[in-house]
């Protein structure tokens, strides 16, 4: 019998989201785990009531619920079978603070980087810090038990609950705070499914053999960071069941449940004073694993705050990320492994220096490191981000061996840790298996992940066969199989043999007093699934064989390519967190206009469509929509998914099936409809922005379609090179490439950059060369923009060297021959050639500035203050410092640069009326406010030319392009 009819007049009364089509069930199939469970429904609930109906609906339904923040845990505890409540949009208050007593109470929707930002001022924070922690969220944090890299110093999450407020399983409230043992039995005597609880809980702990075995098997208590079934050995610390304690509190019972026990909808957390802020990181180089650990033991008698391990597999995964390899310059040599020790002080920078003295004098003495550099400050802080790309990083090894989720979270006593890893690095040994190591070692807790090919037989065989044989070496040392990403379905399966038979069984009914209904995340913790079945990969399958006009050759196709998604989230980090990934998502806050959504749903559709073009699915329109082709993606995405070219890529097979519409034709074929515009540009401009003629075009009525200049650039110069060619040209000499933007619509700016390099002694040369091909590429006319790769590869490959470069005005453009062109050109081996010696302007004068051509004599001791919005290619595939060193050369300029995210108008998109109000939304989020702050005197610098469109149309504010600011500054 269908649910359908149900699913809908679930929908009607609810007054949030119920949805159910294809495509958000696809989305909300994966997390950051293995595992692919399509939902049959997915709610994003908008009141508590909501969840009420939610959760009683799945009752009388017997469908099974899963509570959902971020999507970013590791063991599957996200995905299910029945409806996934996604209250990340609409649960994200702050509901009360208390100063004085250090708590504060929020929904599970609050991200844990953005509650610390509210509690900065108030000089306090909370302290669990994952590698998400600018996108994960406090529900999943107490619904894993989450505790990251300060547990050493500030405890896990179970450490921080004051109270939960919760729905039960009957769609009753309850609240779970600490209470008096009195009070606890009172609470056993009522008629309700809350009393139920704790009656049962009473009844199961009180008995004196439970109490015996749970103490028998359970983790050892010395172990902190450990995630092993439900938290019932805590609770034996109450004298209701043999302890001292005289108070209780089922909210820590309730954290690490991972959504199985009840659906929480506020949290109220204890929170400390800010760390220190004198501090001082030790990074000791190993050349093996082994003497890593051994030296943790020695680094773990000192006072640190963060004792963390990366291997040598993630330290290279970053020498291929854009955003990371900026990050890894304190590596010394080829080390196998570092440990980054960090110490602080509350009273001076002398005490902090004098306790990373003590501690390399320590390791030294014990003959521990081969490298021990000090770093300070926000060296650290980098240092520190590249740490927490580690998951992410993983996710861009090429093929289809992958870092398996399988055995990543063990933890053992901190004495125990050498010996453990020795055992378990001859294990891998046996399995002929060299693993990842990347580890919270100071809690003795190891992220271990063997590389497993998931497709084949043989790699799903070793994917139990590891986990079987690290849960009977983690048993015998009494560790925890889990520290913090938790049992779900990857090791659910191993808690009767981690915990006995006996004590599973009371885990269970415990469950059942909780959910007698079974409908709270059903095949989590107990009576777990399989935990190598139900994965996103299928062991054995034939790979469907994707042919595509660009080269996906670097990822072994376009499929593996979507593949390098782990569903880590990086996508999903809002402005605060800076960085400009992603802007569709932070104008929406849906899950759908994320690129985790797009490169999962191109992978499910490329792996499971039945057409011969796989491509040709609406529900790949739909998700690749908002896209703005920003490559924030290719660059602050730890795993390197490109996913403006997966776009381009799915624009040109989806329209080969169903036609390119008549306004993408326009937009695509603009430098075309220019050149013959331009032979009367103020008609042109005027025709264009009729009413009627935007209307037509489906173009937004607030925008003001660009004006053609009255001359275009290319006949300027052929009018004007004749003056410069007496000039005595000692700098040297560059071709200056003539974008289409600039040639029809900034000329002026385009006149700007030739005078301004002249008048240093640069030669300017302007060749006969094709457009970019930018508005091609951003429309799928792929094979347009092939040829004209193809083209302008051919004119420039013999001419463009290192001592006579190609330099661009427009960012988009110019860096199409370092990036799509290398996927598109027919000869890459040339276009590879030529890419090393295309630049930015910006680029190319700071390269100048540095070899001392370029020099502040050249240019005026005016006063000037300057604000740089960069373009979102630029900061991608280029830098933003580049802008501002040209800037900085005048010596009485005062240049800063914005924290800005993505302007929104990304080419065409922002003038397409059904986008306008989502282009204006990502100008709002963090652009248009800092203008708006901005002095009037100030001089706002963009590079992009839709940038300088959206500033203006945004804040009526007149940006300029920076070559322009810095001729007005010459001499």
């Amino acid at each position: 019998m269908s649910i359908m009819p149900q699913l809908q007049q679930l929908s009607q009364s609810l007054e949030g989201t119920l949805l159910y089509d294809e495509l958000h069930k696809i989305l909300y199939s994966t997390d950051a785990s293995a595992y692919r469970i399509q939902p049959i429904a997915v709610a994003i609930p908008q009141t508590e009531e909501d969840i009420v109906k939610i959760i009683r609906f799945a009752a009388k339904n017997k469908i099974s619920i899963t509570p959902r923040t971020a999507g970013t845990s590791l063991a599957g505890q996200t995905v299910g079978n029945g409806i996934i409540v996604d209250v990340s949009k609409h649960f994200t208050k702050i509901v009360a603070f208390d100063a004085i007593n250090k708590t504060i109470t929020v929904q599970p929707g609050v991200i844990r980087d953005e509650l610390n930002l509210f509690l900065k001022p108030h000089k306090l924070f909370f302290g669990p810090n994952t590698s998400t922690s600018n996108r994960c969220m406090i529900g999943g944090m107490v619904g894993n038990n989450s505790s990251g890299t300060t547990s050493i110093r500030y405890g896990v999450t179970r450490d921080k609950i004051v109270e939960i407020k919760a729905v039960l399983s009957d769609g009753s409230l309850a609240v779970f705070n600490e209470i008096t043992s009195a009070e606890f039995i009172e609470k056993t005597k009522g008629n309700t499914l809350e009393s139920s609880i704790y009656k049962s809980i009473y009844e199961e702990l009180s008995n004196v053999d439970n109490q015996i075995e749970i103490i028998k098997e359970f983790p050892k208590p010395e172990i902190h960071r450990r995630n092993t079934g439900y938290a019932i050995d805590l609770l034996l610390k109450s004298d209701l069941f043999g302890g001292t304690e005289n108070t209780i509190n089922i909210g820590k019972l309730l954290c690490g449940s991972e959504g199985t026990l009840a659906f929480t909808t506020e949290i109220t957390l204890k929170v400390d004073k800010t760390p220190p802020t004198n501090s001082v990181m030790v990074v000791a180089h190993f050349h093996s694993i082994q003497e890593s650990l051994e030296a943790v033991v020695v680094a773990m008698k000192h006072h640190l705050y963060t004792c963390e391990m990366m291997d040598d597999t993630i330290l290279n995964c970053t020498k291929t990320n854009r955003e990371q390899a900026k990050n890894r310059f304190f590596i010394q040599g080829d080390p196998k492994a570092v440990i980054m020790l960090e110490v602080a002080s509350h009273y001076s920078m002398e005490d902090a220096e004098a306790q990373a003295n003590q501690l390399i004098e320590d390791l030294e003495k014990n003959n521990f490191g081969y490298a021990l550099p000090k770093i300070y400050g926000t060296d650290i802080d980098k240092i520190n981000e590249l740490r927490k790309a580690g998951l992410g990083l993983l996710g861009s090894i090429v093929g289809d061996n992958k870092a398996a989720d399988s055995i990543e979270d063990t933890a053992v006593e901190l004495s125990d840790l050498p010996n453990y890893i020795a055992e378990f690095s001859a294990m891998m040994e046996r399995h002929g298996q060299s693993a990842i190591y990347y580890a919270h070692a100071g809690a003795g807790e190891l992220h271990l992940r063997p590389v497993l090919n998931l497709k084949t037989k043989e790699g799903l065989h070793q994917f139990r066969n590891i986990a079987t044989e690290v849960a009977v070496l983690v048993k015998k040392y009494r560790g925890s199989l889990s520290g913090e990403h938790g049992d779900g379905i990857v090791r659910g399966e191993f808690l009767p043999f981690m915990i006995g038979d006996q004590n599973y069984e009371l885990l269970k009914r415990i469950k059942s007093a909780f959910d007698p209904n079974a409908i709270l995340n059903i095949g989590k913790i107990v009576n777990a699934s399989k935990m190598d079945e139900n994965l996103r990969v299928e062991a054995g399958r034939i790979e469907p064989d994707i042919q595509t006009i660009q080269d996906f050759s670097d990822s072994l196709g376009i499929l593996r390519a979507a593949e390098k998604c782990n569903g880590s989230g990086d996508c999903r980090k809002l402005p605060s967190a800076g960085g400009t990934l992603c802007p569709s998502y932070r104008a929406t806050h849906n899950e759908k206009d994320t690129t985790r959504a797009r490169a999962n749903a191109l992978r499910e559709y490329l792996t499971h469509s039945e057409k011969d073009n796989k491509f040709d699915h609406e529900e790949l329109y739909k998700v690749f929509e908002l896209c703005v082709s920003c490559k924030a993606c290719a660059s602050e995405c730890p795993s390197n998914v490109d996913v403006a070219a997966l776009k381009a890529e799915f624009l040109y097979q989806y329209q080969k099936a169903n036609g390119f519409s008549i306004r993408n034709k326009i937009f695509a074929f603009n430098s075309k409809l220019n050149k013959m515009g331009s032979i009367a540009p103020s008609i042109t401009n005027f025709v264009a922005n009729l009413s009627l003629v935007k209307k037509s075009m489906g173009i937004a009525p607030k925008r003001e379609v660009p004006h053609l200049a009255p001359k275009t650039f290319r006949k300027w110069y052929e009018n004007n090179k004749a003056k410069a060619e007496s000039n005595s040209f000692v700098s040297g000499k560059v071709f200056l490439f003539c974008d289409e933007f600039t040639n029809y619509y900034d000329v002026p700016v385009g006149i700007d950059a030739y005078e301004l390099l002249t008048t240093l002694g640069y030669e300017v040369i302007l060749i006969h060369h094709e457009e970019s091909g930018r508005a091609f590429i951003s429309k799928g006319f792929l094979e347009e923009a092939k040829a004209i790769a193809n083209t302008n590869v051919g004119i420039f490959s013999n001419l463009v060297t290192a001592d006579c470069p190609l330099i661009g005005i427009e960012p988009s453009a110019i860096l199409t021959f370092r990036d799509e062109y290398i996927r598109l050109a027919d000869d890459k081996e040339s276009a590879e050639k030529l890419a090393k010696n295309v630049f930015t302007i910006e680029e190319f004068f700071k390269k100048e500035i540095t070899s001392g051509k370029i020099h502040s004599e050249q240019f005026s001791d005016i006063a000037k203050t300057i604000k740089i919005h960069g373009h979102c290619h630029q900061k991608s595939l280029s830098t933003i410092e580049a802008t501002f060193a040209m800037l900085n050369v005048p010596k009485n300029s005062v240049v800063t640069i914005y924290n800005s995210g993505c302007c929104g108008m990304a080419g065409s998109f922002g003038y397409e009326k059904e986008h306008y109000d989502i282009s204006m939304q990502m100008g709002e989020d963090t652009l248009f406010p800092k203008i708006r702050a901005t002095d009037a005197t100030t001089a706002i610098a963009a590079a992009g030319t839709s940038c300088r469109h959206q500033i203006f149309d945004g804040t009526n504010r007149k940006a300029m392009h920076p070559v322009s600011i810095l001729k007005d500054c010459l001499k």
